[in-house]
């Protein structure tokens, strides 16, 4: 076990490493983020801010001098610095859970030649005719860059075979996999903690919807049947084990109208949909990641409220800073705001809880507040 005050390291600055560092740092660990820009959500606070690019060798020899541990917020970190900084020191998750996931096609394939349940894709390959490889892929479908995707970026809904050539041109003709588009009745996401002595535990299942392909809400425990929570669990620990994963997981699934489950990404860090766990659960996703890079006994993950979880966005400050008293006069909310500089239409900028006897209970006061906001 690596103990406090041991110092642990981080590639990346963004906004799940700030709460990673809020969390170690509350257990007496010090942090070193390394992140190129000069002012960021997690370097902010950190106790040390190394500004330097990921792949710059004399700040990955700086990181692993000073660092126990090291582990990462995002999953475009490069794999290769992960993998030569795991040679001398515990990093986790390692190189190769990464890089699976940072690669839809490697991702898709992975799923499927394992047993898990993907809706069906077709790899396009940037070297031959998008039509060549769409086979019976039924439209519309949707067309997904392999690298570099997120929060709606990198995707478009196509129509048929001609629209997604087009697109396919206009993104220069980049590796892509086509999704044929399913009937959903609602997407929802297991976040889990896994050690390296294989121990595994999933918080409670979260329930989201989204806009403009951004998580917008979150709910938890979802409103499904015991059935599907617990068969979307069981994918869950098993996706982990296949990937002999060990930090903090998240996989997230479509659920059919027919309770069919499919997956549809995983992240290998924590989650936007997790962040519920901060203020509601015993244990939050942010404090599993530490006790997983320092083999520590897993914490308790259990929901001791229901809550919603509404992400805040650039948007929100259209018309200057927002009116704040709109979350924090009500006694069951909590405000997370991330040290942003600028707001962007679109830009995560923070993220409020509301916590409450019931979930119906806590989505009505949070839509309101959004609504007010």
């Amino acid at each position: 076990m690596i103990l406090p005050p041991a110092t642990l390291g981080l590639l990346g600055g963004g906004q799940l490493g700030r709460m990673f560092t809020i969390a170690a740092r509350t257990m007496g660990y010090r942090v070193v983020v390394l992140e190129p820009d000069v002012h960021s959500p997690a370097g902010d606070i950190a106790d040390e801010h190394i500004t330097a690019g990921y792949e710059d060798s004399a700040a990955l020899d700086n990181i692993a001098r000073q660092c126990a541990a090291i582990t990462t917020e995002f999953e475009n970190a490069p794999a290769s610095s992960l993998t030569a900084l795991g040679a001398n020191r515990t990093v986790r998750p390692s190189g190769a859970s990464v890089s699976i996931a940072q690669d839809r096609i490697r991702e898709k394939t992975f799923l499927r030649d394992n047993g898990f349940p993907v809706g069906p894709f077709a790899v396009i390959d940037q070297h031959k005719p998008l039509s060549a490889s769409v086979g019976d892929l039924r439209f519309p479908a949707l067309l997904k860059t392999a690298r570099m995707g997120y929060d709606g970026k990198g995707q478009a809904k196509v129509g048929s075979v001609a629209e997604a050539e087009a697109i396919h041109a206009q993104w220069g003709h980049t590796a892509c996999v086509l999704e044929e588009f399913l009937p959903l009745a609602l997407e929802v996401s297991v976040v889990l903690a896994r050690g390296a002595d294989g121990e595994t535990r999933p918080f409670p299942l979260a329930e989201n919807q989204h806009r403009d392909g951004i998580l917008d809400v979150s709910i938890a425990p979802a409103r499904v049947s015991s059935a599907v929570a617990e068969k979307a669990k069981t994918l869950a620990m098993a996706l982990a084990n296949k990937l002999d994963y060990v930090g903090v997981l998240a996989v997230e699934f479509f659920v059919l109208n027919d309770d069919t489950l499919f997956i549809n990404e995983i992240a290998p860090r924590p989650h936007n949909s997790g962040h519920y766990t901060i203020d509601a659960c015993r244990t939050s996703q942010f404090e599993q990641q530490v006790r997983t890079l320092c083999g520590l006994p897993l914490g308790d993950p259990s929901l001791h409220t229901p809550v919603v979880m509404i992400n805040l966005l650039g948007d929100v400050w259209a018309n200057g800073e927002p009116r704040w008293d709109a979350v924090l006069r009500h006694p069951g909310t909590k405000l997370h705001l991330y040290g942003k500089r600028q707001a962007r239409p679109g830009r995560k900028m923070g993220h409020f809880t509301v916590m409450a006897n019931t979930v119906e209970e806590a989505l009505q006061i949070a839509m309101q507040i959004k609504k007010e906001l």
